[in-house]
């Protein structure tokens, strides 16, 4: 008895902190390079100090996506209803050319950086979890994460978070 009670907490346990959200970026993915659209590196964490003191909806994409490319209008909707928030589009595309074709040819407005290790490796990746795009995360004010992990950008999770103030 005492061996199966041990396992199901040792399993309660387990599960509990793998749905935990976080609610700061690791040091690791602080850390990941990026590419702007002029091909300049920055880290990660460079890149969210430009815009400290706004609310960041990231938006994790690719050009290739057939998800991503139908999310777009409502990413659009978003950007009418909530003009003072900043649109971060970073695409996991391993190929920039394609990256930079797809911005243009579905006219994403926005700051965008890629992520050229793909969308199954890198340390930011890996922290967010992420086995499916578009992924939509949002940062509050003051660099935490309010929101974790949608994969709908008309998601109520994601209207609340941006419409919440800190």
């Amino acid at each position: 008895m005492f061996k199966k009670v041990s396992i199901l907490v040792l399993l309660a346990v387990f599960m509990s902190c793998n749905l935990e959200k976080p609610t700061v970026f690791s040091e690791k993915a602080l850390k990941e390079k990026v590419y702007n659209l002029n091909d300049e590196v920055a880290n990660f964490k460079e890149v969210l100090e430009q815009y400290k003191g706004k609310k960041i909806l990231i938006d994790v994409w690719a050009s290739w996506c057939r998800d991503c490319i139908a999310g777009m209008p409502k990413v659009k909707a978003l950007q009418k209803e909530f003009p003072e928030v900043v649109y971060l589009f970073l695409s996991v595309d391993e190929k920039k050319g394609s990256w930079k074709r797809g911005v243009e040819r579905y006219n994403v407005i926005g700051e965008h950086y890629n992520l050229p290790k793909g969308m199954k490796k890198g340390d930011l990746v890996d922290f967010l979890n992420v086995s499916w795009i578009p992924r939509y995360v949002v940062v509050d004010e003051n660099g935490g994460i309010s929101l974790f992990n949608a994969t709908d950008a008309a998601d109520k999770d994601v209207i609340e978070a941006l419409k919440k103030s800190i």
